[in-house]
């Protein structure tokens, strides 16, 4: 495709220059409070916690409780910054994710073995995994944060 437009170094320097300070305001507005990463592992911890009751019912009323929460905390977010990233994005982000996902299965499978042989061993597994997910969820948005710093 051709273009009669002359090519300005300098216009073209001003524009990446709005563009860093916008990526720049961006990731300035892009972490949560730190209660955000507590409440998500408090929530993920009564989820998990509910299966050592053994009924089908607490453990549904959980899971629904679970995702209205979760569903509540993304529009939260979106509200606090104005924007939602996806979790599964390029990037080291991602790989952060996929080792999260390795310890989830791990520290659940120990957990439903364990559970058992030992009433309460869920409840074990949802205090690992809430606070895991307080910690993980604080790191991933700082490795993005970064990203969006270094980004142009």
């Amino acid at each position: 495709m051709e273009s009669d437009e002359v090519y300005d170094p300098s216009r073209a320097g001003a524009e990446l220059a709005v563009l860093r300070s916008q990526r720049a305001a961006l990731a300035d507005r892009a972490m949560q409070p730190w209660w955000y990463d507590a409440l998500l592992g408090l929530l993920l911890f009564g989820f998990v916690s509910s299966y050592s009751l053994h009924s089908t019912w607490v453990t549904l009323a959980a899971v629904a409780v679970f995702l209205l929460c979760l569903r509540g905390m993304v529009a939260l977010y979106r509200r606090l910054t104005g924007f939602w990233v996806h979790g599964f994005r390029q990037g080291p982000t991602r790989r952060a994710i996929v080792v999260w996902v390795v310890v989830v299965l791990a520290v659940l499978g120990t957990g439903f073995a364990a559970e058992e042989r030992w009433r309460g061993a869920m409840v074990v597994a949802g205090a690992v995994l809430g606070v895991a997910v307080a910690l993980v969820s604080r790191r991933w948005t700082r490795i993005y944060v970064a990203e969006l710093r270094e980004g142009l």
